[in-house]
């Protein structure tokens, strides 16, 4: 009597494990592109957004004593590009394009002014004011003027946004964007035109009320 043995199957050798992973990584991707192109699938399949937020909290409040006495509005071009060492960039990488606007304060605070800084004369037809120099405010991004032009992502960035929705993707080209309309703000003259509308918002409320000498000066 003869008995037949089966060959065990050989074991899958590591080159071939790494072909088979990459081949389903290209249908994965592939896959979801289809979806997107094919018409009706995208809304077949697309996902829907419910703000489920609960109600502002008043967390405090605070009294300004500042004059906003000039306001500017920036516009600057952010190209972010992330790489990874020893990847090219169409495997591991991001680069993104983004316009951001959005405006600075420059103020003049009031609040900081004593009487030692303000000097009437015995008729109350002259005064004199000292006030410390004009400010900026921190820059405020206008979300519905700013925009990502492109976004350029290798393989595997792609493969990790069709699994998650990072709500923070953006994150860092808005704080870039930020920091450079600040820096622009430094150089453009802001707190001058401050300290001038201030100076001439000064004069006219005085002068209606009788004086006739306003002399305002700007320092520590």
């Amino acid at each position: 009597m003869t008995t037949s043995i089966k060959a065990l199957p050989a074991r899958m050798p590591l080159w071939a494990k790494l072909v088979t992973a990459f081949v389903l990584v290209l249908a994965v991707l592939f896959a979801g592109i289809r979806l997107a192109v094919l018409p009706g699938l995208k809304d077949l399949f697309g996902t829907e957004t419910h703000d489920r937020s609960g109600p502002a909290l008043l967390k405090s409040i605070q009294d300004i004593s500042r004059y906003d006495a000039a306001s500017g509005n920036f516009q600057v071009v952010v190209d972010l590009e992330k790489d990874t060492k020893y990847l090219p960039d169409a495997v591991r990488g991001t680069r993104t394009l983004y316009v951001g606007a959005g405006s600075v304060d420059a103020y003049v605070d009031l609040g900081k002014v004593g009487q030692k800084d303000v000097s009437v004369n015995g008729d109350r037809t002259s005064a004199t004011l000292r006030l410390p120099h004009a400010q900026l405010g921190r820059p405020a991004l206008d979300a519905d003027r700013s925009y990502t032009v492109s976004k350029q992502r290798g393989l595997i960035d792609r493969l990790g946004d069709l699994f998650s929705d990072n709500p923070n993707s953006e994150h860092a080209v808005q704080q870039l964007a930020v920091r450079h309309i600040g820096a622009a703000a430094k150089d453009s003259g802001l707190t001058t035109r401050a300290e001038t509308n201030t100076t001439d918002m000064l004069q006219g409320l005085l002068g209606s009320l009788g004086f006739k000498e306003v002399h305002v000066s700007y320092g520590s």
